[in-house]
């Protein structure tokens, strides 16, 4: 017997999964939920592509402003779904509405959890240096994703991957995960793990303002934070160099070299050496490989040197 299913979700992050469950012939998808449309930059549409999914597949879409509402739990009701599934959707969950599947409402959550409960999960797994990371399925309650696990993925994650990268991987992981568990859910062999709240850390929303590198920092925990910040807010500096106006500018690529800490100076310093460009880090050096001037396209760092004038000397600041 297959189950009906209920999606919600919004993001990215959702649609390698809800693309296997609405083309599987396993189970069956009854409606999915999802935020509702929003103007974009210069009034243009934002595409919701899990919306886009679900009509290419003849499934009915639910957009509620606020998916707690009397009127939108009625509708969830008549779907007499067995299971929601849920991934990046966007509103909290209230607990009439998790009490209505007969199975659960079940999350994706892209951190090993307890580690990194919260918005930004896939972030902090890169900005805080995890060596290895995953997906984890758990039971929605109404705290934050604080819920028993029902299943878990893990992968490692790569030395020069992004946020953004990681995502994508973890996303596709996602798919294999979901259908084990229901699988299980639908033979009565689910496993509910409780989570050890001793070791819970957390990922609160990423902020614009998150961008600023702290030079003080090391030159490990400043590649960690340059490659989180991809592909939003990006990780920014502020280059001060003599006789120039401060320039603003994303850092894309960056790397620790091998050897010791030979370059004097203080954090955000900057060394011209080996057509390399080197900075000063609060432990160590990080040279810096592609980058990105305010208002100008990326460049690697010997073309930024040439174009700009950079010598050893400059420095790079807190953006201002």
């Amino acid at each position: 017997m297959s189950l009906r299913i209920v999606l919600m979700g919004t993001g990215e992050f959702a649609l390698p999964t809800f693309r296997a469950l609405m083309e599987s012939d396993r189970h069956s998808v009854v409606g999915v939920f999802t935020q509702p449309d929003r103007e974009g930059r210069g009034h243009h549409r934002h595409v919701n592509k899990v919306k886009e999914l679900a009509l290419q597949n003849d499934i009915p879409v639910f957009q509620p402003p606020r998916v707690n509402r009397p009127e939108v739990l009625s509708q969830l009701r008549d779907l007499q779904a067995d299971v929601f599934v849920v991934a990046a959707y966007g509103q909290i969950l209230k607990p009439e509405l998790l009490a209505i599947p007969r199975l659960g409402a079940f999350n994706l959550h892209g951190s090993l959890l307890p580690r990194h409960r919260g918005a930004a999960p896939v972030q902090y797994s890169v900005w805080q240096g995890d060596r290895e990371t995953g997906v984890t399925m758990f039971l929605i309650e109404p705290a934050l994703d604080s819920g028993p696990m029902v299943g878990q993925v893990v992968t490692e994650i790569r030395p020069t991957e992004t946020s953004g990268d990681l995502m994508t991987r973890l996303a596709d992981l996602s798919v294999s995960l979901t259908e084990t568990v229901l699988d299980q859910l639908e033979g009565g062999t689910a496993v509910l793990t409780t989570q050890n709240e001793a070791a819970v850390t957390l990922a609160p929303k990423i902020s614009k303002e998150d961008g600023q590198i702290d030079w003080t920092q090391s030159a490990s925990r400043i590649d960690c934070h340059v490659r989180a910040m991809q592909p939003w807010p990006k990780a920014s500096a502020t280059l001060c160099v003599d006789d120039r106006p401060p320039l603003r500018c994303i850092l894309l690529e960056c790397r620790v070299p091998d050897g010791s800490d030979n370059v004097s100076g203080t954090p955000g310093d900057i060394t011209v050496r080996d057509r390399s460009l080197l900075v000063k880090t609060g432990s160590g050096i990080l040279e810096v490989l592609k980058l990105q001037p305010e208002g100008r396209k990326p460049v690697d760092a010997m073309g930024f040197i040439n174009g700009y004038g950079v010598k050893t000397g400059g420095r790079f600041t807190p953006q201002t």
